[in-house]
């Protein structure tokens, strides 16, 4: 009998029996560098969008550059192992984002101070919680059903690594060694064509957004706004390279099911609002104005949310139940591989082959129990018994999903934010049974929600990364080993990055604007202080008392600064989903959506507090209903219903960037014989992803540095402003909408360009 599981269902490219350099301090460094670059940027795409995509194949391309980069300069050359490595602890950082945007910036929303304590606690502890739990799992999912569970991205990232491997790996994989001249030339020219598109498209991405929003090139938000027949109804894009990037890369049908949704606020429901709403003398709850005073993005930030919110929980209950059948053999394969590990130890099987070895299950057990401690245990969470014990069974049952669902369909279609939405729902209910209601348990239930998207999240990522292992011969041990150093190094930077964002792009308002006067506030009973973060920081250095305000009368609920006499001085508008645009002296914010993170905060009050718009929230749900109905998936027209139109349109502008690519790439003869999944799979890998991946990179990073210095850029960034208003026809003026459209031109030509020249190969 063979002592591995793993020779009986397939034959890894490394064989068990090979020593080669694996787990290195260059190759860990390396994952660990890239997975902060992309973990950042994809924190900035879940801000803004509400999505993020796959990072795996961009990062195994960088770091085959990067090792190939030293080995010219007179380093040694990278194994495949090494590259393996390198690739999972970089993957990390984009799992953990995207559950720390979904659900983090919550807390904002529903009043209270995003303390980076609370942050980085929530995305180390729901990291590697997730990481532990998918171990037990790995041989169940990944070995003995190999060929049921394809895992997409994981499988055409181990074809990136072979691809690209080196002399040493082809001789230990039994390939011999590449003498011939022509054969060795061609796959140097074609690593230097991968490197150059990358991170040409990097660099490309980086300069776009710092020429376009920092030195106020051209307007980054061209829009137009009509007035009657379709009173209020307004069309608008930001032409960012992030976002054309990840429509390319999420491709033409759901960026164009996004799109379909914005179209549908933004020229079909405001004009509506407004056209009935018009006549009216008296505002119309939650609405604070007459709707007649109102433009497209006060009628959106008013009655549109609530309606999107409504379409978004349902779309991602709807996902949940269609793969409930998947998630009761997810759980029973899950329960099944946890008595496998034992069975494999016994002594008649011999040694354990090195491409069967995991962290030893004692460890994990060890590891699951000291986190579960510090989650019980950590002041800033709220967390009390009840709530460990939902973060232990919901956090096992979703994270046996995720990877189950992620073997099946993927990591761009697994249905994350369905299971915190359920999550969330499971724990303010039995919150609500138990008679925990109000503010103190807020912060509780989001804390549970969390810890719970994390491992979701990043048990699906892990089970990609094992599965690209599994193929190329990596030793597990070692990759889970990398993906916990990758998973902690990203929480630690990417809290600081989300606080950052934050207070780029917080106001601080007037109060005199926005209350009633002769409000006075008991500033005995008052505790914490607090003082202006951000660019408004250099104008006033004062320490104010907090008070928060529940309610609506005299003026909106939220965070205020008080002076010592109780006389409210600001209100604070965050910048993740802060209404306010301006700053006192004028200046425009960019102010970020959070879609998912808004739907959280929606959840709880809505239970817990019952504070919210019913109506409007049945409409959206009614939106997803007929959708179903129809036999649209729901959920990304529900996501284009809740962000702006003009969020969504550069992502219907890549997807049909893709549509012509990949159109004509699919009508060449050698493509024809193509099964529809196979022409994806090639898409996939085209050099159009590589150049979208480095557009996404580069743009979302220029916009985080952007934020991160605008509180000492203040001055310099005004005289721009200034100066390109009066003289700039690009940046403002009649004209600038539609000659700000010629530089981005450039860069979708470019991406068309560079993706149809596969076609030509």
């Amino acid at each position: 009998m063979s002592n591995s599981l793993i020779s009986k269902v397939v034959k890894p490219y490394i064989p068990a029996e090979a020593q080669l350099p694996e787990f290195s301090l260059r190759a860990v460094l390396m994952g660990v560098v890239l997975g902060m670059v992309f973990g950042a940027s994809s924190l900035y795409l879940v801000l803004k969008v509400g999505l993020t995509v796959s990072a795996s194949i961009p990062v195994a391309v960088i770091a085959i550059t990067l090792f190939r980069l030293t080995k010219k300069l007179g380093g040694q050359d990278s194994t495949i192992l090494e590259n393996s490595i390198t690739q999972t602890a970089g993957s990390a950082g984009e799992s953990i984002a995207f559950g720390l945007g979904v659900t983090m910036p919550a807390i904002l929303i529903l009043g209270f101070d995003l303390e980076i304590s609370r942050v980085m606690l929530v995305g180390v502890l729901g990291g590697l919680l997730g990481i532990l739990m998918m171990i037990p799992m790995r041989r169940t999912m990944i070995v003995e059903q190999h060929k049921e569970l394809k895992y997409p991205e994981g499988t055409a990232c181990a074809e990136v690594l072979k691809a690209a491997a080196t002399e040493t790996s082809r001789a230990a994989a039994g390939l011999g060694s590449t003498n011939d001249a022509a054969a060795n030339e061609a796959e140097l020219k074609a690593d230097n064509k991968r490197a150059f598109i990358i991170f040409g498209g990097f660099g490309i991405g980086l300069l776009y957004k710092c020429l376009n929003v920092a030195f106020k090139g051209w307007k980054d938000t061209p829009q137009v706004v009509f007035g009657a027949p379709l009173k209020a109804g307004s069309i608008g894009a930001e032409i960012s390279p992030e976002l054309l990037g990840v429509g390319y890369i999420i491709g033409p049908k759901i960026a164009s099911i996004m799109a379909a949704g914005g179209v549908m606020s933004y020229l079909l429901i405001i004009p509506m609002i407004k056209f009935f709403g018009d006549a009216l003398t008296v505002p119309v709850a939650p609405g604070l104005k007459l709707i007649s005073d109102m433009g497209p993005d006060e009628i959106r930030s008013a009655y549109v949310l609530y309606i999107g919110a409504g379409a978004v929980a349902t779309g991602g209950l709807v996902s949940l139940a269609r793969a409930m059948p998947t998630i009761w053999r997810s759980l029973t394969a899950g329960l099944s591989g946890l008595k496998l590990p034992g069975k494999v130890q016994l002594a008649d099987h011999g040694p354990v082959a090195r491409t069967d070895q995991d962290i030893p299950m004692k460890w994990v057990l060890i590891g699951g129990l000291v986190i579960i401690t510090a989650i019980t245990l950590a002041a800033p969470l709220h967390m009390n018994l009840l709530g460990a014990l939902l973060i232990i069974v919901f956090g096992f049952l979703f994270s046996t999903v995720s990877s189950r669902l992620t073997g099946e369909i993927g990591s761009s279609s697994n249905p994350i934010s369905g299971i915190t939405v359920a999550t969330l729902l499971f724990t303010c209910l039995i919150f609500l049974l138990m008679g925990w209601t109000g503010n103190a348990y807020y912060v509780t239930a989001l804390s549970v929600g969390a810890i719970v998207c994390i491992a979701s999240s990043n048990a699906g990522t892990t089970s990609q990364d094992l599965k690209t292992g599994f193929l190329v011969g990596s030793t597990p041990r070692l990759q889970q080993y990398a993906i916990l150093v990758g998973a902690l190094s990203s929480a630690l930077i990417l809290g600081p990055i989300l606080l950052k964002l934050n207070d780029a792009a917080t106001v601080y308002v007037p109060a005199a604007e926005v209350v009633a006067p002769g409000i006075i506030v008991d500033v005995s009973k008052l505790t914490d202080t607090a003082r202006l973060q951000g660019p408004q920081a250099a104008t006033d250095s004062n320490t104010y008392k907090v008070w928060r305000k529940s309610d609506e009368v005299g003026g909106p609920s939220g965070k205020y600064l008080v002076d010592d006499g109780g006389k409210l001085v600001y209100l604070v508008d965050p910048g993740i989903n802060g209404t306010h645009t301006k700053r006192p002296d004028g200046t425009e914010v960019k102010k970020f959506d959070a879609p998912k993170a808004v739907l959280m905060s929606y959840i709880i009050k809505g239970i817990l507090d019952r504070q919210l718009p019913w109506s409007l929230v049945i409409f959206g749900v009614m939106i997803a209903v007929i959708l179903e109905m129809s036999g649209i998936p729901s959920l990304a027209f529900a996501v284009g219903v809740y962000l702006p139109l003009s969020s969504s349109m550069p992502l219907f502008v890549g997807g049909m960037v893709r549509w012509l690519v990949d159109r004509r790439s699919n009508k060449m003869v050698k493509n024809q014989h193509l099964t529809e999944d196979e022409q994806q799979a090639a898409g996939d890998r085209s050099p159009g992803v590589l150049l979208a991946s480095g557009y996404i990179a580069g743009g979302a990073l220029a916009g985080i540095l952007i934020a991160i210095t605008a509180g000492v850029m203040t001055t310099f960034d005004q005289h721009l402003t200034d100066w390109a208003t009066l003289n700039n026809p690009f940046f403002e003026g009649l004209n600038s909408d539609c000659l700000s459209l010629l530089p981005y031109a450039v860069i979708v030509l470019l991406l068309y360009w560079v993706g149809r020249e596969k076609s030509e190969a």
